[in-house]
């Protein structure tokens, strides 16, 4: 059985350039066109293709953004708050921030300028 090495992340969307700028600077990444490269070849590929149809639900799938790895407690928010604050300014909405639970860490959901979910984690 052949093992899988790489994978791309496909997204649906209305304006396909847009949101791959947008997670270009959310993530550090190359824009190429309708798509996002890692420019250290780690990470996937994102892809944005256009869609008739407009989001209707939530999300069955989401990323994250790895901005708290390692910190706990006030620490941890407060880079999660910083991130947040970037990422707004690029036009991301903050939904509501979820304080650790004594199982998970806190973790900030927001919505990318389309309107899907993420959070930073």
């Amino acid at each position: 059985m052949a093992s899988v090495r790489t994978i791309q992340v496909t997204f649906d969307c209305a304006d396909p350039e847009r949101l791959a700028h947008f997670w270009s600077e959310v993530l550090g990444y190359e824009q190429q066109g309708s798509a996002c490269v890692d420019p250290s070849g780690v990470g996937p590929r994102l892809y944005f293709q256009r869609v008739p149809e407009g989001k209707v639900v939530k999300n069955r799938l989401h990323v994250d953004v790895r901005v708290g790895t390692g910190l706990v407690g006030a620490k941890r928010v407060a880079a999660l708050e910083a991130e947040c604050t970037r990422l707004v300014a690029l036009g991301a909405v903050r939904q509501r921030l979820l304080l650790a639970d004594g199982v998970n860490e806190s973790c900030l959901v927001m919505q990318d300028i389309e309107g899907n979910e993420f959070c930073l984690d």
